[in-house]
């Protein structure tokens, strides 16, 4: 298995807290990461498996005094009703890192965790591979304060992946480390289940045939701005409908709103969130792209791009156990940025461009925004296409996108 930046999050706040939950998507790693962690020294328990599951909904008490922790308790999605008795068990004895959890977040398992486990449980999330991890670098990869300080232009990664293959095949770890899986066919069935199993029976979606439509709608956005009304007058369903889609693929970590910007401006702001599907190998799917000639030519490989460095820093956050802090910027006055960081209490400032040639006039919206921030400014910088790191004009220097991100 890959290095996940992840494992050291979860040994750190096994020290700490009774229980640690582990969310994310199907796929992502979740359940191969515990028991690679956890298996010398914890009972594995799968609520996947319908006897298991069956025993725990009708005698909980049986089950938890079959089951004694240490114990990994995989699925609990699927009888989120346990956690109100593991409260009391947790009550009852809070030693640390007795009670392991993984699930694939969903509204009531989240509900059942605010309401039973506040204060007894860490909340982690396990997106798919990020860059560092993909490449067999996430042991190294570094957390966004220190990551921030050692950045400079002689950092290089030197690994041989492309854009086009990092872009097409994702980061989902199966189909990221086995290239002999084929990916058309890995990619349907993964929509296939995600939206017969997750999403088939909750009460926000009536006709399935309008979810696959809304997202591959979703993917076609994926970069963009969302327009709210547009989107719902696309998919032939209501506003209200659209946003209530979008909370259930957000938190079930499809898709990212990546909100404005907008501290001690004083400008008129653009305020609607851009979108990003969470998996670039998804995205591209849903997209019809399945080939490097296609991608590179296609109209969409920009904000494929962008959406593939947004997820990154992403994935960096939420690995460390940190609470992501991204934003962009637009306002009415034509000032962009594509991406916003705040760490270490300076505002650092990124351009996603998708291509090989940078040049001074590219990094006029950073300049301008970097002088507006004055002393709050911190990094400000180019992601590119380019395959060296260069200055380019001021205090803007462009940063390949693989060795801004394999570090």
């Amino acid at each position: 298995m890959k290095p996940r930046i992840l494992s050291h999050t979860i040994k750190k706040a096994i020290k700490t807290f009774p229980a640690v939950v582990v969310t994310g998507p199907r796929q992502s790693g979740k359940t191969t990461l515990l028991k690679i962690l956890f298996s010398k020294s914890h009972r594995f328990v799968s609520l996947e498996n319908p006897d298991i599951r069956i025993r725990a909904k009708e005698d909980p008490l049986g089950f938890l005094e079959q089951f004694k922790p240490p114990v990994i308790l995989d699925e609990i999605q699927y009888v989120p009703e346990l956690l109100s008795y593991i409260k009391t068990k947790i009550d009852e004895n809070r030693k640390p890192g007795q009670w392991l959890f993984t699930g694939s977040q969903n509204f009531v398992l989240m509900d059942k965790i605010s309401q039973s486990l506040a204060g007894r449980a860490a909340v982690l999330s396990l997106l798919p591979f990020s860059f560092a991890e993909r490449i067999n670098r996430g042991d190294q990869a570094k957390e966004l304060t220190r990551w921030m300080k050692e950045l400079n232009l002689d950092q290089k990664c030197d690994h041989p992946i492309s854009v086009s293959e990092v872009i097409l095949r994702g980061s989902y770890p199966e189909i990221a480390s086995h290239r002999s899986i084929d990916r058309q066919l890995w990619c349907g069935s993964y929509i296939s289940t995600y939206i017969e199993r997750d999403v088939r029976n909750l009460a926000q979606v009536g006709d399935l045939g309008q979810f696959e439509r809304f997202l591959k709608l979703c993917a076609i956005r994926t970069g963009q701005i969302l327009n709210l009304s547009e989107l719902a007058k696309e998919v032939g369903v209501s506003v209200p409908t659209i946003k209530r889609w979008l909370s259930l693929l957000e938190t079930g970590h499809q898709i990212y709103l990546l909100y404005p910007f907008y501290r001690n401006l004083g400008k008129r702001l653009v305020k609607s969130p851009k979108l990003y599907f969470n998996d670039t190998g998804l995205a591209s799917y849903l997209l019809g792209i399945h080939d490097r000639e296609t991608l590179m030519n296609s109209p969409n490989f920009g904000n494929l791009f962008e959406t593939m460095i947004v997820t990154d820093f992403l994935k960096r956050f939420l690995h460390f156990g940190q609470m992501p802090s991204l934003y962009y910027l637009r306002t009415r006055d034509g000032l962009e940025v594509d991406l916003v960081l705040e760490v270490g209490q300076k505002i650092h400032l990124f351009e996603i461009k998708s291509s090989m040639t940078i040049l001074p006039k590219h990094a006029s919206s950073l300049l301008r925004m970097s002088r507006e921030l004055q002393k709050n400014a911190g990094i400000c910088s180019m992601i590119s296409l380019s395959s060296d790191n260069f200055h380019i004009i001021g205090e803007v220097s462009n940063y390949s996108w693989k060795n801004i991100l394999g570090i």
